[in-house]
């Protein structure tokens, strides 16, 4: 009946008559209590704000991409190395390899092969979890010669640098299941699907009370540790016990 976008549409048109601020694109990184007993809240974007009151909508946390844990790999993160897709066409007439067993993975394997020029598919088992017709095309693909399929992880990535000196990804070394042996492949980008995972991130850090990796709260005035921080209703947080 009613589409998410459709939905967040509605939500918007909703909230037009408050005048609300919105700052997207950006991650809260600092919430100070100032002497005045207002906050300074700062971001990722450089943007600063004076509030009086904070409600921490925050859920688990933000939901991070479970990354590829080789050395190196942070500084062609969001070069030669994605975790999502933003763009299909920036994936085209590339040496592509694609991590993971899930269905992310193989729905883009599906639909990246042939628009690639090459294209590695890197799974540590034989078996997926992704749908069985998926994992079916993928198999065709591979029997017709128009993928390969390694069973295995990525070991390490190989790089240098553009002549601006941006890093630029040039292949991966794929160890075997059994780690007897190592593939070496050419690769130009990198699509990692390996799942997501919560991480509370910057609100950790921020001095309020946490409690088994939630922020702990005071039921009776619904305020965090620091009175005029509050989470919201669907934040995670822990009651305080009171006898």
């Amino acid at each position: 009946m009613c589409g998410a976008q459709e939905l967040i549409d509605r939500l918007l048109e909703q909230a037009k008559p408050f005048k609300a601020t919105f700052h997207l694109g950006q991650e809260v990184t600092e919430v100070k209590p100032l002497p005045d007993g207002r906050f300074r809240v700062a971001t990722t974007a450089g943007t600063v704000l004076s509030a009086g009151a904070v409600v921490i909508a925050g859920g688990v946390g933000s939901f991070q991409p479970r990354r590829l844990s080789v050395p190196g790999i942070e500084e062609l993160e969001g070069h030669g190395v994605q975790y999502r897709v933003r763009t299909a066409a920036e994936y085209h007439d590339r040496d592509l390899v694609i991590c993971g067993g899930g269905d992310s993975a193989l729905d883009w394997t599906v639909a990246l092969c042939g628009k690639a020029r090459s294209l590695t598919l890197v799974h540590r088992r034989a078996e997926f979890r992704a749908a069985p017709a998926t994992v079916a095309r993928m198999r065709e693909l591979v029997s017709e010669g128009r993928m390969q399929l390694i069973e295995g992880n990525v070991a390490a990535v190989h790089s240098d640098r553009s002549a601006d000196g941006v890093p630029r990804l040039t292949g991966v070394v794929v160890q075997s299941a059994g780690g007897r042996s190592t593939v070496q492949v050419h690769a130009d980008r990198v699509l990692a699907f390996f799942g997501l995972h919560p991480k509370l991130g910057p609100i950790a850090e921020w001095g309020l009370e946490l409690e088994k990796k939630a922020l702990k709260v005071d039921t009776e005035k619904f305020q965090t540790s620091v009175p005029g921080i509050s989470p919201s209703a669907t934040s995670t947080c822990t009651p305080e016990k009171r006898s």
